[in-house]
């Protein structure tokens, strides 16, 4: 996969695992000229995205103009940009990656930004779905440095449920002979397109299935929609998916040394103001998961969307309606810094 941005070399890094990621790197993109005292806002990457598709955010939200803000994007570990599965020589490529933690990522990424910029204190960390546990990540590993974080339609600590959603994708993918463990000759099409289809099924919420709001998005049919899930998922390594869907099912902002595992603990160390932003309908992350999570943090408050559209609520740029809502909430953390 090829999307440009820039290259922050990391060397060799000891993940929490205990394992080394050779040479390991940052892709990245910024947008705005960093001068001392501007606003800093993080956009991490979600699960299949990268910079570039982050930009629709910054096409879609005023309050995020690299004119009077710096924004810097970085892809996740995994994402076929950043150090990954399917860039990482061998002893380390394929199924062979060490497996990396949103811990990882994230205290990588603080290492860019300090060294790279200089950047001590971020003023938001903004984000949908895996960019959201990465929020809540930076907040609770770095509470000295964060000062607002807005994650939406994401958690602190991925859920039983939605560790067991992912086990039904990725057995998916795995079940196609092609696959070999990880080590295929060549893509196994049939297991990326059944993780397609069968990721679309949660993706949408039961009432958009059931008001054919897949018309919205050009679909006659909900067949087309499957179709296009399959295309979309036919573009990306299978080991890449994997990769971060591992990442994805051991978030939790708890699992290190400082918090040992007190879930409740790490959510009230973060100090950083929080407006949690889960969808109604969301299958993935839903608001009674972000209720519990607000109740523990001592500066959040929750402003659950009503929408049909589930997760994809959420994606950059799709509904101009929360794209405002997104926007309004990001001026407020803005004019209070």
């Amino acid at each position: 996969m090829s999307a440009g941005g820039k290259v922050f070399k990391l060397g060799d890094v000891e993940l929490q695992s205990g394992e080394v990621l050779a040479a390991a790197r940052l892709v990245y993109q910024t947008y705005g000229d960093y001068r001392p005292g501007m606003p800093v806002i993080l956009l991490p990457t979600f699960y299949t995205g990268t910079h570039i598709r982050n930009e629709a955010y910054l096409r879609a939200l005023p309050s995020l103009d690299p004119g009077r803000r710096f924004i810097i994007s970085i892809n996740m570990f995994g994402n076929g940009l950043s150090s990954s599965p399917s860039n990482t020589a061998a002893p380390q490529d394929g199924p062979r990656f060490p497996p990396t933690t949103l811990y990882d990522n994230v205290r990588c990424q603080q290492r860019l930004l300090q060294e790279v910029f200089g950047v001590e204190t971020i003023d938001l960390v903004f984000g949908w779905s895996m960019a959201a546990c990465q929020a809540f990540e930076w907040a609770a590993q770095f509470p000295d440095r964060v000062r607002a974080i807005l994650p939406f339609c994401g958690s602190a600590k991925a859920s039983y449920h939605n560790i067991v959603f992912l086990e039904g994708v990725k057995a998916a993918l795995q079940a196609d002979q092609t696959f070999n463990g990880g080590d295929y000759r060549a893509p196994p099409a049939a297991g990326l397109k059944a993780f397609g289809r069968v990721y679309a099924g949660w993706a949408f919420s039961q009432t958009f299935y059931r008001e054919r709001l897949h018309r919205a998005l050009g679909f006659e049919t909900y067949e087309a929609l499957l179709a296009d899930w399959e295309r979309d998922h036919l573009q990306w390594d299978a080991n890449d998916l994997l990769a971060m869907l591992w990442t994805w099912q051991h978030a939790d902002i708890s699992a290190n040394a400082t918090y040992n595992g007190d879930y409740h603990a790490a959510l009230g160390a973060i100090s950083a103001h929080a407006i949690v932003v889960p969808c109604s309908t969301d299958l993935y992350f839903p608001p009674q998961d972000s209720a519990i999570e607000v109740e523990h943090m001592p500066n959040a408050q929750m402003r659950c969307y009503e929408s049909p559209w589930g997760h994809c609520v959420a994606a950059p740029g799709r509904d101009l309606a929360f794209m405002r809502f997104l926007d309004s909430c990001v001026v407020q953390f803005l004019d209070r810094s």
